[in-house]
């Protein structure tokens, strides 16, 4: 096992995976910037780097800064969190290059995996079924040819990075070329690629997620799904485990392919499959996320493992000691992202001082976060402040206690998402479990937005 690691990431993950170190008698090391020095997971950490100021391209994007800052610590391994340089492949090389383990997969697979069309490719030939898709488009001109051929609507999509970025719907052929053109200088900006496919559009779909983990040796599992089909602008704002609505022995297919596909194309440690379900539950194969997923924490609830110590055991060579057999999902759960935004100003981001802040607790609560009082939110990352997760035996009970635990939450000195999900956990089609990718969009009055 790694004596060191150097964590190259802020906020809640940071401090969660500080956490799973201490547990397992890792130091942990972090690399942050000028804006995060007073942090609480710089507080936490054993050791800290400042690695430049609050510009993420001069800090958590720079490369040979971070580099620099494992070597100069000794540190034996680099976990990279989600965001940032978590799917980075040249990162992920050069780690090798150094000698510094990445907790992650390897350069090369993630290159296959982690650029959208070539994964589409990979999964196809692995068995997976897809929607209809064009290759990389970098002109106009190609997309309006691929764009006939598929048939409106249909879905645009970034080829490199996540979070939402890039991703667009065209109803009608007059929207093409301006949708296209924002998009593509959106992801060049964000990504340095300009890469773009186009996806046939799938209606009223629902996102369904499978995590998976497989050590060096080509152990793998499994671990069931998540359902996270309430977004905003294609980025999640609650998530689900199990999915309320699909049949059990639909899921446990979806995951046997799933785990069979990843294990075809080499890949090692934790990692994310994505799928669309339409209303006749047939299941297509999305994309991959190839790093630790933002709602990590609801498949740990109902498998009660800890994902971030898995990646660590798996980095350091030890065999997976899990059989599938072994996944026993146990209960449910909820978690709500609660980001620092104005869901009556259209989700506008916020600045502030946080004046107050009291978690909630009780039977059943986590609380995933790094805020502490007159922590000062700093205007250079994106708005994610705490990930606030239940869990209960039913369905039922998880919500009753999501709504308890947002009654309980106090941030005060910013405007939260918190009233927000207050009302989504009351909406009529959430409590029936009936979600889909535009659901918050589509009852965005009835909602308050």
């Amino acid at each position: 096992m790694f004596r060191k690691i150097l964590i190259a990431n802020r906020g809640e993950i940071a401090l969660r995976i500080i956490r799973a170190c201490r547990e397992m008698g890792i130091r942990s090391v972090i690399a942050h910037s000028e804006a995060d020095r007073d942090s609480l997971p710089v507080q936490m950490a054993d050791e800290r780097i400042c690695i430049g100021p609050g510009n993420s391209g001069k800090s958590y994007l720079n490369i040979p800064n971070i580099i620099s800052a494992a070597i100069i610590s000794h540190a034996e391994a680099i976990h990279p969190g989600y965001g940032f340089l978590s799917e980075n492949t040249s990162f992920a090389q050069i780690c090798k290059d150094v000698n510094i383990t990445f907790i992650g997969p390897s350069a090369e697979v993630m290159a296959i995996m982690g650029d959208k069309v070539s994964a589409r490719q990979a999964m196809v030939e692995a068995g997976l079924p897809m929607l209809p898709g064009t290759p990389v488009l970098h002109t106009v001109a190609e997309a309006q040819e691929a764009a006939k051929e598929i048939g409106y609507p249909l879905m645009l999509k970034a080829v490199a990075g996540g979070g939402g970025r890039g991703i667009r719907l065209i109803n009608h052929p007059d929207e093409l070329e301006r949708v296209f053109t924002v998009a593509q200088n959106e992801v060049r900006e964000a990504f340095h690629d300009d890469g773009i496919y186009f996806e046939r559009y799938l209606a009223r779909a629902r996102h369904i997620e499978i995590q998976v983990l497989v050590d060096n040796y080509g152990n793998g599992v499994h671990l069931g799904e998540r359902n996270c089909s309430c977004q905003r602008r294609n980025q999640k704002v609650l998530e689900e485990s199990p999915s309320p609505i699909l049949p059990r022995e639909l899921c446990n297919e979806i995951g046997e392919r799933a785990i069979r596909a990843v294990r075809q194309v080499g890949y090692r440690n934790a990692g994310t499959l994505e799928f669309l379900v339409d209303e006749q539950n047939r299941y297509y194969f999305m994309e991959m996320n190839t790093r630790l997923q933002v709602e990590h924490p609801v498949t740990e609830m109902v498998t009660s493992l800890d994902l971030v110590k898995q990646q660590l055991l798996i980095a350091s060579g030890e065999p997976l000691q899990l059989k599938q057999e072994d996944i026993q999902l146990r209960g449910h759960a909820i978690e709500c992202r609660i980001t620092a935004e104005d869901a009556n100003l259209d989700f506008r981001p916020q600045t502030g001082t946080i004046e107050r802040y009291l978690p909630p607790g009780g039977p059943g609560v986590r609380v995933d976060s790094h805020l502490i009082a007159n922590y000062e939110i700093p205007p250079h990352y994106d708005s994610l402040l705490s990930k606030l997760v239940v869990w209960a035996e039913t369905r039922e009970e998880a919500i009753a206690r999501m709504q308890r635990a947002l009654d309980e939450y106090v941030i005060e000195g910013v405007t939260t998402t918190i009233p927000f999900h207050q009302r989504l956990l009351k909406h009529e089609g959430f409590v029936r479990g009936d979600t889909y990718t535009r659901f918050i969009q589509e009852e965005s009055e009835a909602l308050g937005i």
